[in-house]
């Protein structure tokens, strides 16, 4: 179910007929509603419990709203305010990506904003969804004090718009 609500409230609304507002919202009600019309029925009991459980905390229910808290590739205002970050964040990734990383920095690639984790366990779980995890370390005091900005969402992850490659610590660096 998880899958299904990010594949809806963060990439493609429209797929099932549903309409996030400005800032990322849309009824619990015709999200329901959309679903259950598209094969995918579900109780509100069911869609809190999920809220609620979810290791990551990808969602958040405001009374009768709800929306996803990051990661989005439809564009939406989060209305986040800026934040200083700690000195360093975590990036989990994969082998195979860094070349590009190396040569590019990291890029949001699809989405908003490039995500950060706030531990390197945490990192490492995010980069184990695509393989052996290799975790990156961000200097994000260095980043912060040349002029980045940073957000953090209500789920913890930390949200820049790119990191220059200069403020990646690579393994074996």
């Amino acid at each position: 179910m998880s899958k299904y609500l990010s594949r809806h409230l963060r990439h493609q609304p429209e797929r099932i007929g549903i309409a996030l507002d400005a800032n990322g919202w849309v009824t619990v009600a015709e999200l329901m509603q959309a679903a259950a019309g598209h094969g995918f029925p579900f109780t509100r009991a069911e869609l809190d419990h999920v809220v609620a459980v979810n290791d990551k905390r990808r969602f958040t229910i405001d009374g009768p709203r709800i929306r996803a808290n990051q990661g989005h590739t439809v564009e939406v205002d989060l209305e986040l305010p800026r934040a200083e970050p700690p000195a360093y964040l975590y990036h989990g990734t994969v082998a195979a990506r860094l070349t590009a990383i190396r040569a590019e920095g990291l890029r949001p690639m699809d989405r908003h904003h490039v995500h950060l984790s706030p531990d390197r366990e945490t990192a490492t779980r995010v980069g184990a969804r695509r393989g052996r995890p290799i975790v990156l370390c961000v200097d994000t005091r260095a980043m912060h004090g040349a002029g980045h900005v940073f957000f953090v969402s209500a789920n913890g992850v930390w949200l820049t718009d790119g990191v220059p490659p200069e403020y990646l610590r690579l393994p074996g660096t």
